[in-house]
């Protein structure tokens, strides 16, 4: 899977994938990230890639030529490209499995300062939102949806962690524990330690329902 991240801080970008399992994946080959500096496509003086906005208002907004020279500078014949911003489609553990079915390359355009020129728009397939929240810019977006999308490439973790995931069958995780047996009068549950795996697997699934009752109830419906 290859994404390409359109950014205006890429070390943002870089001082991540170089860590833990996504470092791995990049150099087994099971997936590639190129981070692209939108400064470097514009065509004005200083690396400016911003204006004020017409009509007035506050802040700068990103212009059209070198956002869109920077998407077609990689973009492929396979490729989905996508803005980040608070307006789009909630990102969510299904979009990740559509979207590791649709293409193999991803160009995700992180926004930054009041947004993007509106005629972007005609230049993307869609816009995703991470949630009901505005941030500072589309990085911390752009690394959130790469990692969730590379859990459902083969080999980047294992099986077990995989099919285990919360929301792969619509629930939450069941909850996990580990050594000490107890902690300050806090015990870990007896059928965890008895080795009957047929009774552990049947509390797990009904701590997974338990759990996603009291937490997420709207996951039920």
């Amino acid at each position: 899977m290859r994404f390409d991240i359109l950014t205006l801080f890429p070390e943002v970008i870089k001082a991540y994938i170089n860590e833990s399992i996504i470092k791995r994946a990049i150099n087994k080959k099971l997936i590639e990230v190129n981070i692209i500096n939108i400064r470097d496509y514009t065509l004005l003086k200083n690396g400016q890639v911003d204006a004020p906005p017409f009509g007035g208002g506050r802040g700068m907004v990103l212009m059209c030529e070198p956002v869109v020279r920077a998407i077609e500078a990689v973009k492929t014949p396979e490729a989905l490209v996508f803005l980040l911003t608070p307006q789009g489609r909630t990102f969510k553990h299904n979009v990740a499995a559509e979207l590791v079915k649709k293409t193999k390359h991803l160009i995700l355009v992180c926004g930054h300062y009041e947004g993007f020129d509106e005629r972007i728009l005609n230049f993307v397939d869609g816009e995703i939102s991470i949630g009901d929240f505005v941030l500072t810019g589309g990085e911390l977006p752009a690394l959130m949806i790469m990692d969730a999308i590379s859990r459902f490439i083969p080999g980047v973790i294992n099986d077990e962690s995989f099919n285990n995931d919360s929301f792969k069958d619509g629930l939450l995780d069941y909850p996990e524990y580990t050594k000490p047996r107890e902690f300050r009068g806090y015990k870990v549950p007896d059928v965890l330690l008895n080795g009957d795996h047929k009774k552990i697997a049947e509390y797990r699934k009904e701590a997974q329902l338990k759990a996603t009752k009291e937490k997420r109830p709207d996951l039920l419906k």
